[in-house]
């Protein structure tokens, strides 16, 4: 059975998600995609973790290819990629407030 692209997007640290989230702003080349997530998100991707995110999210159509503009290539999250995104946002904002309304059930927190 195919994987589905939302599957591999669960981990909040994922260099997929990230990509996808930065995308969600506007199209951006490889270095400010690197820029924009460890601006937002606090992490630094290699840049063999960055080409090999964009690679699985290109084969996934979840991003395109822009025409490259002064020896960058710019990419922008596709309508699938904004689906994907959305129904994995819902996901983690339900996991999040189960977590948050169980913390403050166990009384660990005020």
């Amino acid at each position: 059975m195919a994987k589905r692209p939302q599957q591999s997007l669960h981990r909040p640290n994922d260099p997929a998600m990230l990509l996808l989230t930065s995308l969600a702003s506007g199209p951006k080349h490889g270095y400010a995609l690197l820029k924009d997530v460890e601006e937002f998100a606090g992490v630094t991707l290699s840049p063999g973790t960055l080409y090999g995110a964009i690679t699985r999210l290109e084969e996934l159509g979840l991003i395109e290819p822009l025409e490259s503009v002064e020896r960058r290539r710019p990419y922008r999250i596709t309508t699938s990629g904004l689906t994907a995104l959305r129904e994995v946002t819902r996901e983690m904002g339900r996991l999040a407030k189960i977590s948050a309304t169980r913390l403050r059930l166990s009384g660990e927190f005020a």
